[in-house]
């Protein structure tokens, strides 16, 4: 499958280019840290109905997940923005599997029903 086309760097000014890479560098690393130290990750947002979802799908199948949640519908997007940016998904929530991004909750639900959530983590 091609990859979805992004800006070349090469096309990006220095300045913009070093703001980009400042962009809430810390959420990104502190996402990156879960992702390094736990199997599977939910990245989300307060009030989110499909945030809630995919976490309920998880509990519903056993699944261990660590959370990480950034603010609500009105606080913390700039925070969710770094990350949408970081990730190319472009909703919440982000779930991840051994570091790979599943998608959201309709890709995380499909992945629990063919036991391809589990074989991944087995595996």
């Amino acid at each position: 499958m091609p990859n979805r086309p992004l800006l070349d760097t090469t096309k990006i000014s220095a300045p913009a280019l070093g703001a980009i890479n400042a962009f809430h560098a810390e959420t990104l690393r502190e996402v990156e840290a879960a992702l390094g130290s736990h199997a599977v990750v939910v990245v989300g947002m307060a009030q989110n109905p499909w945030v809630k979802k995919a976490r309920r799908a998880l509990e519903d199948a056993g699944i261990a997940f660590h959370y990480l949640e950034y603010g609500s519908y009105v606080s913390e997007w700039k925070r969710r923005l770094a990350i949408k940016m970081w990730s190319g998904w472009p909703t919440f929530p982000q779930v991840f599997a051994k570091g790979e991004l599943l998608g959201g909750y309709k890709e995380t639900a499909a992945a629990i029903a063919s036991g391809e959530l589990a074989s991944k983590l087995a595996g």
